[in-house]
């Protein structure tokens, strides 16, 4: 089993992975911080990603359109009240929205999995801030897990 110590393996492991084993790998991403999200289509649109194999265009485009509409919606009222919660709810909204993306707007190299791991990242540590403990990498380490356990089921 590959062994991943740093983002630097991480984002190079999820450079050599298809948009759709990107896709599938962020949503494993996004499912580790589901609970954070305070917005049901945002769930909802991050069931689009699993909804079929392969996802076809349609309910990516559909699941797209949930996801960035939450983001948008979120973003305004974390903005405007400063309320880590909401912060944090935003930040799995924008990794639905970046697993989502749609292939010509996805670019190659890991950038899908790659962006919603980060979004997925702040959303950990809004979550801790509003729970007054600090930030760590702890939810890198469980993506470095997520990552290599896709990689060994092949």
């Amino acid at each position: 089993m590959t062994r991943i110590h740093s983002d630097t393996e991480f984002k190079a492991a999820l450079s050599g992975l298809s948009l759709a084993q990107q896709r599938r790998v962020g949503k494993r991403f996004i499912d580790h911080v589901i609970e954070l999200a305070d917005n049901p289509r945002v769930t909802k649109a991050a069931a689009f990603v699993a909804a079929s194999e392969p996802p076809e265009v349609a309910e990516i485009a559909d699941g797209y359109k949930a996801a960035k509409a939450a983001a948008i919606d979120s973003y305004t009222l974390c903005g405007r009240e400063g309320d880590w919660r909401r912060q944090a709810s935003h930040f799995v909204a924008a990794a639905a929205v970046a697993c989502l993306t749609p292939e010509p707007q996805a670019g190659s190299g890991g950038s899908v999995a790659w962006s919603t791991a980060m979004n997925a990242r702040m959303a950990r540590v809004c979550a801790k801030i509003a729970d007054g403990v600090g930030a760590d990498d702890t939810e890198a380490r469980k993506q470095y897990e997520i990552l290599e356990a896709f990689l060994a089921a092949g």
